[in-house]
């Protein structure tokens, strides 16, 4: 049985503002729909662990929201997220990061989860993330020294995306910026088309759009 790990955010607000945030629910629910009808099993797991914050739980028509929102198991993971410190990383075939603007307060520089996300690469694992998701990516690295990034072709939620946001003025940092600084290649479609991108055994998606089709690649490569 294949096993995915979800690090989310414990940040509940965009970034310093008192607006809450959190974890985008439908980059989690639409990913975790693919997993759970391949038969995959999961955990959330989170810095401190506990519940965790979450926001964008009430979009009218999203039935895969909704379904996954609604089912009990569900709400007793997010709600009792494993701590990083209990995380056993060999347990797990993939770990996948939801975005949400809570996680660019915290998930994208912290170390703890790097450190478990390197030694699930370098054992062949795959790791994945969507929409702002990739800025958890931003901290790993690699026993030879190298970022996990400096040979990755990634994506990721865009400036232009920002604007129509409106969030451009109150995130902690730009995510286009830092992939673009940061990968070998950073790339993007117009804004809220699906966009993916597998390089290998790193898997990113643009944006909540993207959020399904991230999860059906991680079902592809661990059904190879």
């Amino acid at each position: 049985m294949k096993k995915i790990l979800i690090p989310v955010t414990n940040h509940g607000t965009l970034g310093t503002t008192d607006q809450a945030n959190g974890t985008y629910s439908p980059e989690l629910t639409h990913a975790l729909h693919a997993f759970l009808e391949a038969g995959f099993e999961y955990d959330i797991a989170s810095i401190k662990g506990g519940k965790a914050p979450i926001y964008g739980t009430d979009i009218e028509g999203d039935v895969v929201n909704d379904t996954i929102l609604n089912n009990q198991e569900f709400q007793n993971k997010l709600n009792n997220t494993l701590p990083v410190s209990d995380v056993n990383i060999d347990d797990y075939d993939a770990v996948f990061y939801p975005g949400g603007f809570g996680l660019l307060s915290d998930l994208a520089s912290n170390h703890d989860f790097a450190a478990l996300s390197a030694k699930h690469y370098e054992k062949g694992g795959i790791i994945a993330a969507v929409c702002h998701g990739p800025a958890a990516l931003l901290p790993i690295a690699l026993s030879n020294g190298e970022s996990l990034l400096a040979n990755k072709s990634v994506t990721g939620f865009t400036r232009e995306e920002e604007i129509d946001y409106g969030t451009i003025n109150d995130v902690p940092f730009l995510l286009e910026e830092s992939l673009a600084r940061n990968a070998a290649r950073y790339s993007k479609v117009q804004p809220w088309g699906e966009f993916v991108i597998e390089d290998e055994r790193v898997i990113t998606g643009q944006n909540p759009t993207s959020a399904h089709a991230v999860g059906a690649a991680i079902v592809k490569q661990l059904a190879k």
